[in-house]
């Protein structure tokens, strides 16, 4: 039986990462512009068909991985309401709106998680961290168990993505009833972009980064006290 290596699952990663935004991004903004603009279709018909594919992916994700994972869940329901308010309506801002206001919810759960204590970001965190090494997985048990000082950065980092996702949702809002529909289609997914990327360095300097330096130096603390203690019974 083959096993992967670190560099293959690093590519396949980037891959999916690719694929992702390809699907999720790519598609439904290139298929707006092209309902609208080659097929005629209105804002609201072709804001709907050019959901269809990010709908679609979240609830074949649900289904392929057979959990309940609160997360992709709450996307969609949230999409499919929206997507169901907006035909019902007939407005195009709320379906713009609608994608604010999954990315609100899902910043809201994220910061309850944090105050109760359940970090949801964690699940995402950890394997990154630990990269399925034992000795880093058996660091990360025992500084979640004993480090206050981890457990605050482990929360820090849920709690900076889930500030970003309602401010982020904020401005997307404002921005719907601000500019024109065909604008904040793309402006929308700037806003998007560069909120993301800001919550990643943030919340890689205050969570990530730290808990990274922590499992390092404790498993070098651990190897030091090992040969200390294999030195004297030498």
């Amino acid at each position: 039986m083959t096993t992967k290596t670190g560099t293959e699952q690093q590519r396949q990663g980037k891959r999916g990462t690719l694929v992702s935004l390809l699907l999720d991004v790519g598609v439904p903004i290139g298929s707006y512009y092209v309902l609208k603009g080659a097929f005629g279709m209105s804002a609201v018909a072709a804001l709907g068909w050019s959901s269809v594919v990010p709908v679609v992916r979240t609830g074949w994700g649900l289904v392929g991985r057979r959990e309940v994972n609160a997360l992709p869940l709450l996307v969609l329901l949230a999409n499919l309401v929206g997507l169901l308010l907006s035909f019902e309506t007939g407005d195009a801002r709320l379906m713009l709106v609608k994608d604010s206001a999954v990315g609100s919810m899902v910043g809201f759960v994220l910061l309850g998680s944090v105050f109760l204590g359940r970090p949801m970001m964690t699940g995402t965190l950890k394997p990154w961290l630990v990269k399925g090494d034992a000795v880093r997985e058996a660091a990360w048990v025992r500084l979640r168990r004993e480090s206050r000082a981890f457990r605050r950065a482990e929360l820090l980092f849920s709690g900076v993505w889930g500030a970003a996702f309602v401010g982020e949702c904020a401005l997307r809002i404002v921005g719907v009833y601000s500019f024109p529909v065909d604008t904040m289609v793309w402006l929308g997914t700037v806003v998007m972009i560069v909120t993301m990327l800001v919550a990643f360095v943030v919340s890689g300097a205050l969570g990530a980064g730290p808990m990274a330096h922590m499992i390092g130096a404790h498993i070098r603390e651990a190897e030091r006290n090992s040969s200390l203690a294999g030195s004297t019974h030498g």
